[in-house]
């Protein structure tokens, strides 16, 4: 006898279509509660898997077993189970004392009348069937894969199944990808940047904190991925860099190198640091003062090795003492290590990306050796997401007088997000500002993370689509499920994903949570995205032509 049959022997039978149990109680709030069929063995179930719950009324449930417990009608057994090695009683007390139960919550039911799909504001009766869902049940709710619905991934044990995100709804709101570290976030951002950028329904600006998403990457195996530029080689995809050395040693096609000149840094853009570099509220205050009477240099004149007579002037006036000044110089010494601020104006880069993204490019700003410098990460998100969201204002306020045609739809691309959404700075920063407006300007956020806690809780609530990844701790788990109705139940399903390529997506983009295994980033992935569908020859006139700054 093989070692499977003797599994399944032990287990019993597999799941099949039909009755796994029925409806024993639950409420519309709490989830139903389901006694299985005793001749199904409940090891062969699993928290995430789906149901169908058919109503007396013609109505049929479609749930998500979302707990499974042990129960029996004899509260005395506990203390005097049967022994184990008398099978015959074993199965006796299986069959009729002790039975197994599983926790349901229904997420759409289906009416009989139109066969449409709809939210759920009533529950099952008493002794209602409870079937698994068949491929088709799960195939009807997520719908086909189309111009705007793009497949990310498989339902639990139904490899043949897509789970399509609507991707129109996705970028209409801002949205989050959530895990603790290693559970595979960046591909699954990947991944659907990959969709959004293949349908155009929006540009990506995407602040590549540790170069992971414009040019190839390797996991911790070794194994090599492309990266978006290399996926899309038509020109939808641009990857601009702070560090050209490091670009160049790692064989990357970029199109330009962003420089900053001292002289375009407003306090506004230095104060979202003062945690970073240590600045106290009086010298943030300063900062604003010293801008005001030294002019558009004032940087360049703070970082002098020998204080001017301007400086001193300061001094004399009293409105700024000789420690604050001395403070803020010292901390500005932050400015001369960063090798992409340069004296004076800088060159034409906001202007150059701006251009790209309203014309449908997205942008990868790769941070090469400065990834590792998290002040210098935030300092060019907020630079460069201040200004290009002022002008999608400007843009979409045109529009609104019919001198100008929409804006571009843009999703904006964080990692580390809570350095940007903590609670005390949240309400203060452009992009807590984004993520309230709800595309008011065309402008939304994708923010990666694996400390939601640490996000504000009002931006949480505003997150449209949420991709979560595991999570162990607690106030995350909480965090990612805060402002979402009726989904408590999945707080189990959460903390049991594996450690890989599993996550629950719920909200705006799909029509119901979903628990899926993740679709492989591999040569079938760059397939499907058009990769090898007419961009080869052109990739490969590219490779033996295209300097390292192409057109």
């Amino acid at each position: 006898m093989s070692e499977e049959s003797t599994l399944d022997e032990f287990l019993g039978p597999k799941l099949t279509n039909t009755q796994m149990g029925i409806v024993v109680g639950g409420s519309l709030s709490s989830g139903l509660e389901v006694k299985i069929n005793s001749k199904l063995s409940i090891e062969r179930l699993a928290v995430g898997r789906y149901v169908v719950v058919e109503g007396r009324s013609g109505r049929r449930f479609f749930g998500l077993i979302t707990d499974i417990s042990l129960g029996s009608i004899n509260p005395d057994m506990q203390r005097r189970p049967p022994d184990s090695s008398e099978e015959f009683v074993t199965q006796v007390y299986s069959s009729e004392v002790a039975f197994g139960s599983i926790h349901v919550s229904p997420m759409l039911m289906i009416d009989e009348d139109d066969d449409e799909l709809r939210p759920i504001k009533t529950i099952p009766t008493h002794f209602s069937p409870v079937v698994e869902a068949s491929a088709a049940d799960v195939a009807r709710v997520f719908g086909e894969e189309d111009e705007t619905h793009f497949y990310v991934g498989t339902p639990l044990e139904m490899e043949t199944v897509q789970v399509n995100l609507d991707l129109s709804r996705f970028v209409e709101r801002s949205s989050g990808i959530f895990g603790k570290s290693g559970t595979g976030k960046s591909f699954i951002t990947r991944t659907v940047l990959s969709g959004v950028i293949k349908s155009r329904l929006a540009s990506a600006l995407i602040f590549d904190m540790h170069n992971d998403y414009g040019w190839s990457v390797r996991d911790e195996t070794g194994r090599e991925f492309k990266g978006l530029r290399q996926l899309f080689t038509d020109g939808r995809v641009s990857v601009v860099t702070l560090d050209e050395d490091t670009s160049r040693a790692r064989g990357s096609k970029i199109d330009r190198v962003l420089k900053i000149g001292y002289g375009q840094i407003q306090p506004e853009d230095v104060e979202m640091l003062s945690g970073l570099l240590g600045l106290s509220d009086v010298q943030v205050g300063a900062l604003y003062y010293l801008r005001r009477r030294l002019g558009k240099d004032w940087i360049s004149k703070l970082l002098q090795e020998d204080d001017s007579s301007e400086l001193q002037g300061l001094l004399e006036d009293g409105r700024i003492i000789a420690g604050t000044l001395g403070a803020i110089q010292r901390k500005f010494e932050f400015f001369r290590r960063m090798d992409f601020l340069v004296p004076g104006e800088g060159d034409d880069a906001l202007e150059d990306i701006f251009r790209r993204l309203t014309s449908g490019t997205s942008v990868v700003l790769e941070f090469g050796r400065f990834g590792d410098t998290l002040a210098a990460y935030v300092l060019v998100a907020n630079y460069l997401t201040r200004r290009i969201h002022r002008r999608y204002v400007h843009m979409k306020n045109k529009a609104a007088g019919g001198k100008e045609e929409q804006p571009k739809p843009l999703v904006i691309v964080i990692e580390e997000a809570h350095k940007f959404l903590d609670p005390t700075i949240a309400s203060h920063t452009i992009f807590g500002n984004i993520a309230r407006e709800l595309r008011k300007y065309n402008v939304t956020l994708l923010i990666v993370d694996q400390r939601p806690s640490a996000i504000d809780d009002e931006v949480m609530s505003q997150i449209g689509t949420r991709v979560t990844c595991l999570l162990d701790n607690e106030a995350d788990i909480r965090a990612v499920f805060s402002g979402v109705s009726g989904v408590s139940a999945l707080r189990e399903v959460l903390a049991r994903l594996d450690t890989r390529q599993q996550a629950i997506i719920l909200g705006h983009a799909v029509p119901m949570p979903v628990v899926v295994r993740t679709r492989d980033y591999d040569e079938n992935f760059y397939a499907s995205i058009g990769v090898l569908e007419g961009n080869a020859l052109r990739d490969g006139a590219i490779q033996g032509s295209e300097t390292l700054f192409g057109d």
